[in-house]
């Protein structure tokens, strides 16, 4: 059935006007005032309310085997959360170990996505390792619509690669027209670190920080940086959360190298006090990058303002209170993330439109349309306009409201905003022109999401 959408104020990345839309098989087909339709058109009616392009978060864990147990997530409900939330298309990491083979942790990733996720999604694909078979496995995950690679500079002997690795899968990304987003620290330096630190008895969560200090970031950050430069590709700093690296990743830019910049929801909102109580109220916050001193959140506004920082994800990791108490005696077994998915929209108009911290222009841009351009998305995502995908949020400014675990769509049983204020929220959300939210619930189609192919992108000859 097409759809109308009437009376609403539509705002993008780089407008904002009061118009009509109108959807026919999953696409935008018209947008004007005053739009004369069939009669058979479902109508929603937007008065007062504002319409953004569906929000697109481009770093979120669902299907994740880590340190010793599982992410709780499935994509029923992971995605499920995010479209409550006003997120329409999430990338998720692809992340096989070390010791597994790269091409079946691919499709398992995939498989479990497949006629079970409610909205659009697609992968980064982790390369833990760069052995013989790497590049032909990967030139495969390329050709099946894939065109990002997630290489981690941590997890030493578990998911992070070594220098010549990150060299070998830099020069194919080149080659392959692929991007390279990379978790940028120094795994030996943290490996020392958390044996040091457990050696003299400091095994709670408040040692966390201190075993992956900033200038460990930043030496990682850097030395991405440098490897891209070298090489001519285009990389992606996922979560960076602190100003020694977020100073090397501008400078960097600045002298040319093709790099890009996350931020994530909990570096922009919590600090390091948060994950320091003894218990489980400190694990509920351990995180990597850690959550840092108060002076970082307000410098990372600054540049997502400015437009240092291109895209805000989450990171989205939900491990439970009773997976977190895994690292009762020492917090390098606390299973590193918090969950966020859900929230993110919310408190980034909150806290960033509404407390003037960004424009709500800035705010499309970096929430929605920067990672549909960064990673092969736009416009069929990312925007709207004639010929996109119905990817809508028709979004309430009015409403007021508080985050809880006891209302959270997401399989967790903590929320590490719990009782924190939003001002606004998505009223209805479509994907493709279905109405899969209204007012908070969700009223779709469980298996309507579906995997959206990227072509690679065109960097240059290789090197």
């Amino acid at each position: 059935m097409p759809l109308l959408i009437k009376n609403g104020e539509i705002v993008t990345a780089d407008s904002r006007t009061f118009a009509d839309i109108y959807i026919e098989d999953e696409t935008i087909t018209r947008i004007g005032k005053g739009l004369e339709v069939p009669p058979d058109t479902e109508v929603v009616d937007a008065k007062g309310k504002l319409i953004f392009p569906g929000f697109i978060d481009p770093h979120v864990h669902v299907y994740l085997p880590f340190m010793a147990t599982f992410a709780k997530d499935t994509h029923e409900t992971a995605s499920i959360a995010a479209l409550v939330g006003g997120t329409t298309t999430y990338i998720e990491m692809c992340c096989p170990s070390r010791l597994d083979d790269a091409l079946v942790g691919y499709h398992l990733w995939k498989g479990k996505a497949e006629g079970n996720s409610a909205c659009d999604y697609t992968f980064h694909m982790s390369v833990t390792k760069f052995g013989p078979e790497t590049e032909s496995q990967l030139r495969e995950i390329v050709e099946d619509g894939i065109n990002s690679f997630k290489i981690f500079l941590a997890y030493k002997n578990f998911f992070g690669v070594d220098d010549g690795e990150t060299y070998e899968t830099l020069k194919l990304a080149r080659k392959l027209g692929v991007i390279v987003t990379a978790h940028c620290e120094n795994a030996e330096l943290v490996s020392r670190l958390q044996a040091k630190l457990i050696a003299e008895g400091k095994t709670g969560p408040k040692w966390h920080e201190p075993s992956r200090p900033e200038s460990v970031e930043a030496e990682g950050t850097n030395r991405f940086a440098t490897f891209l430069e070298t090489t001519g590709t285009t990389g992606y700093v996922v979560h960076l959360s602190c100003v020694p690296a977020l100073e090397i990743a501008v400078k960097a830019k600045a002298r040319g190298v093709k790099l890009y910049v996350e931020a994530v929801l909990p570096h922009l909102l919590l600090d390091k006090s948060f994950a320091e109580p003894e218990g489980i109220e400190g694990m509920k916050h351990v995180m990597s990058p850690p959550l840092r001193d108060k002076r970082n959140p307000a410098a990372l506004w600054n540049a997502l303002s400015a437009g240092f920082i291109d895209t805000v994800g989450t990171d989205h990791c939900p491990f439970d209170v009773e997976q977190k108490m895994l690292g009762a005696d020492a917090f390098t077994t606390i299973p590193n993330g918090i969950p966020g998915l859900e929230e993110r929209v919310n408190l980034l108009y909150t806290h960033g439109v509404v407390g003037g911290r960004i424009d709500i222009h800035r705010f499309v841009d970096v929430a929605s349309t920067q990672a549909a351009k960064i990673f092969g998305l736009f416009p069929r995502k990312g925007t709207i306009a004639v010929g996109s995908d119905a990817d809508l949020v028709v979004f309430d400014p009015a409403y007021r409201g508080k985050i809880s675990a006891k209302s959270q769509h997401t399989n967790n049983n903590y929320s590490g905003f719990e009782g924190w204020s939003i001002d606004g929220r998505p009223s209805v959300v479509t994907v493709r022109g279905k109405v899969q939210v209204r007012d908070g619930e969700f009223v779709g189609e469980k298996g309507r999401g579906r995997m959206i192919k990227r072509e690679p992108i065109h960097f240059g000859d290789s090197i």
